[in-house]
């Protein structure tokens, strides 16, 4: 059986036997030394920093010859020119932090891999340069079917399309900095049990963290301190851009601990995602929505998230899709302006917080809503709401209810609203007022069940 050594000074010989330019084998002495460290180390085999000539086919020539050994791959610091490099099973390639750079050369992909079992990178710098992708990658590094992906301690800059592409992935993305894609950073679609913790994400086209499925389905992806700013929506729309944590069809899935700041539409926005827990973010400066649990979902809890900046705060609806059952609790809400980046639709802009189904709303505090703290309900889509121990501060209108024929059992105790120019609790049907003053009374209604309510 081949040592490790005799590997090292075969793959020597066969680099070069076909490159120019008085590539030297290794010595014996750096053959052993690389020997105790357990790995191979790239310069032994003539893979040079700063060299003019393209360096992929030695690279994925040393990374085939490590993976078969089942050892790792050092590279050490200094910039590589390499394209379309194929991870084979068992890839394990370290570099220095912030100093060994992949530079994509262009005609076709940086990374990939597929139908493998295990993949890590770590310590590496993936730089795209702007440079053309080819169409049949989605990102600069792509990963389809891998058991587990591991990404620790990159940098993956300037892709012309997704930083990061993994489908039907496990695995984790730790400690990383993507930025300048022009799509979005990473997009994980129908991942397995994946984990995004701790990464640096900024100035993006059209989106931060994706997570997504192609059907509704379990997919229990953990997403948490984060740092995502500076996300645009390059491809326009009323929302599928523009968000630093986007969740589709994705259930069971934790976003929490997350520092999202001036996204384009929402810090986290959850599409058709059940059993979501969104809790102790921080979100600022959102375009449109800050946290969003919209569509057809079944089990939503949002608490202990502070907000600042946005055109509404919290958005749990589309009842009328099957969007109910959460818990909204704990939030500090403020600073809610009445203009988004589309034109007002339905309910419009400058809401603290808004619900619809099946939702028990408590212990929140809003200030500053141009429009109101809260609107409960929108025509029919109003069923099972109890909102309590609230406080609303500086508000055109404490609370907006629906009063709606259709309207569901409704319960508005123990909360204070101050300096509500127009009222504390009134009645709406659908965008109109239809009501004087209900926080003594609830004006006759029998879905509404308003009491112990102060305003000042």
């Amino acid at each position: 059986m081949p040592t490790r050594r005799d590997i090292l000074t075969g793959l020597g010989a066969l680099l070069l036997s076909g490159t120019t330019g008085g590539l030297h084998r290794a010595s014996a002495q750096t053959l052993a030394m690389a020997e105790l460290r357990g790995g191979f180390d790239a310069a032994e085999a003539g893979i040079l920093p700063g060299a003019e000539d393209d360096q992929s086919r030695k690279l994925q020539a040393l990374l085939d010859a490590a993976a078969k050994a089942g050892q790792p791959v050092f590279l050490p610091a200094g910039t590589y020119e390499v394209a379309n490099l194929e991870l084979p099973d068992g890839t394990r390639l370290t570099g220095v932090p912030g100093l060994t750079r992949l530079s994509y050369r262009g005609d076709g992909h940086l990374i990939a891999a597929q139908d493998v079992k295990h993949v890590s990178l770590s310590g590496i710098t993936f730089d795209g340069a702007n440079r053309w992708l080819a169409d049949y990658t989605e990102g600069l590094l792509s990963f389809r079917n891998v058991g587990s992906v591991v990404l620790e301690d990159c940098e993956v800059a300037g892709s012309r399309k997704y930083g990061l592409h993994l489908a039907q992935c496990g695995g984790r993305i730790e400690g990383c900095r993507v930025s300048g894609a022009a799509l979005s950073a990473i997009w994980a679609i129908e991942g397995q049990a994946f984990a995004i913790r701790d990464n640096t994400i900024f100035d993006c086209g059209n989106g931060g963290i994706l997570v997504h499925r192609w059907t509704p389905g379990e997919d229990g992806t953990v997403i948490s301190g984060n740092r995502v700013a500076r996300i645009g929506a390059a491809e326009g729309g009323t929302g599928q851009n523009g968000n630093g944590i986007n969740l589709f069809r994705a259930d069971n899935v934790i976003v929490s601990g997350n520092h999202v700041s001036d996204c384009a539409f929402s810090a986290i926005r959850a599409n058709s995602a059940s059993n979501v827990s969104i809790t102790g973010n921080q979100c600022f400066r959102s375009g449109e929505t800050a946290i969003y649990a919209e569509f057809a979902f079944e089990g939503a809890l949002i608490g202990d998230n502070v907000i600042d900046g946005a055109a509404n705060g919290i958005c749990v609806v589309n009842f009328d899709q099957g969007g109910r059952l959460s818990t909204v609790s704990g939030n500090v809400i403020r600073h809610l302006v009445d203009k988004g980046p589309y034109p007002q639709e339905v309910g419009g802009f400058g809401f603290g917080i808004s619900v619809e189904a099946d939702t028990v709303v408590s212990g929140n505090v809003i200030e500053d809503a141009a429009t109101a703290g809260m609107m409960l309900g929108w025509g029919p889509y109003l069923r099972n709401l109890v909102v309590s121990g609230n406080i609303v501060r500086k508000a055109r209108v404490g609370m907006r209810v629906s009063v709606v024929e259709g309207a569901g059992q409704t319960v508005i105790s123990g909360n204070v609203l101050q300096e509500v120019k127009e009222g504390a609790i009134l009645g709406y049907r659908w965008a109109e007022r239809s009501t004087d003053e209900l926080i003594n009374d609830g004006g006759g209604f029998s879905h509404l069940a308003i009491s112990g309510n102060r305003s000042a």
